[in-house]
């Protein structure tokens, strides 16, 4: 079951959020708040999985509340107003409602929440060991084996995962795939890249070689090439 809690200035909106929520098994909705601030105390003390959260607030945004987060749960925003839907998106928001909403509406982006916490669920550390993660593609989990993973590339809201003999997209964040995969075999080296390490076989100051695909290193990542170099 996801625990959720929902920031809104209206306490009507609340009710809503709250009735609907009571309806699906799998959201435990733990708490509401009224005011933004209210919320960090419980976000910091407890594991949060989503976050309803309305845009337009008084004291503080939805989308810079979001961003003062270190590590934001998935969120759901749930707004009267339209303009901000691409700006969410950046953000990688599983889904944006624009007030008033349906139930079916509601349990659709729920549902989506739900398959991305069951595939973070699948893919936890301890499954790492068997050497394979499951990739969510369309409405299929694949699975993948770590070692047929040469480099993973963002591609707008999608992750392009390039294999060995093949490529996979899958609806995820760069953070969700760097959760997924071991850091003693992959390596983030650019804003939109992270490499498998043992099959990178060039290196220079902005660039590495895996097969015949040359990937920039950012300006930020360079300290992880040095790594890289000092292991081989």
């Amino acid at each position: 079951m996801m625990k959720a809690i929902a920031i809104d200035d209206e306490p009507v909106a609340l009710e809503v959020i709250k009735s609907l929520s009571a309806k699906i098994p799998f959201i435990d909705l733990a708490a509401v708040f009224t005011n933004a601030f209210e919320a960090i105390p419980l976000l910091q003390r407890d594991q949060v999985d989503l976050l309803f959260l309305d845009i337009r607030m008084p004291d503080i945004s939805g989308i810079d509340f979001l961003q003062s987060i270190t590590s934001p749960p998935m969120v759901i925003f749930t707004t009267a107003y339209s303009e901000h839907a691409v700006q969410s998106f950046e953000l990688d928001a599983i889904d944006y409602l624009l007030k008033p909403f349906s139930s079916s509406r509601f349990l659709k982006a729920c549902n989506k929440a739900y398959e991305q916490y069951r595939l973070r669920k699948s893919n936890q550390p301890g499954a790492l060991a068997t050497g394979f993660i499951f990739i969510k593609n369309g409405y299929e989990e694949v699975r993948v084996e770590l070692e047929d993973i040469l480099y993973v590339e963002s591609n707008g809201n999608y992750m392009q995962f390039v294999l060995t003999h093949s490529k996979l997209l899958s609806r995820l964040t760069m953070k969700e795939v760097e959760e997924m995969l071991p850091a003693h075999d992959f390596v983030r080296i650019h804003r939109s890249y992270i490499a498998a390490r043992k099959k990178i076989h060039k290196i220079d100051k902005t660039t590495v070689w895996i097969r015949e695909a040359a990937l920039p290193v950012g300006a930020g990542y360079a300290h992880e090439m040095q790594k890289i170099r000092k292991q081989s």
